[in-house]
């Protein structure tokens, strides 16, 4: 598959949930609903590297799940919808998350939530 330039590739910090990034992360997303079961979540919790043998990931998605690369699914073509069921599973906050993907603690996000958000120029 070939990529397509966009008017909309190069808004800092931004990763657009466009048909191309939706077939590049389904497998990752699909993963992530399985979440919603909860005998799924129990399979998860006692072997996650098991659980994910189950699913089409990438090698790179794999780790990005694993690591708890919030930041790095969403650009391996996870979406924040989805992969904040794994967040939910982990007790994370979408603040504690936003802040991950910020490189700030939750408080320091939740702040800047406040203040109007983060800088346009990312």
């Amino acid at each position: 598959m070939t990529s397509t330039a966009h008017d909309y590739d190069d808004i800092p910090g931004t990763y657009v949930f466009d048909a191309e990034h939706h077939r590049k992360g389904y497998h990752l997303n699909m993963m992530c609903m399985s979440l919603n079961d909860p005998e799924n979540r129990k399979r998860f919790a006692e072997d996650e590297s098991t659980y994910l043998d189950a699913w089409e990931l990438t090698p790179e998605q794999r780790v990005a799940v694993l690591e708890r690369d919030w930041l790095g699914m969403l650009q391996l073509g996870g979406n924040i919808y989805y992969t904040f069921k794994l967040a939910i599973f982990d007790g994370l906050s979408m603040q504690a998350v936003g802040g991950a993907m910020s490189g700030v603690t939750e408080a320091e996000f939740q702040q800047m939530m406040i203040n109007g958000g983060r800088n346009s120029d990312g």
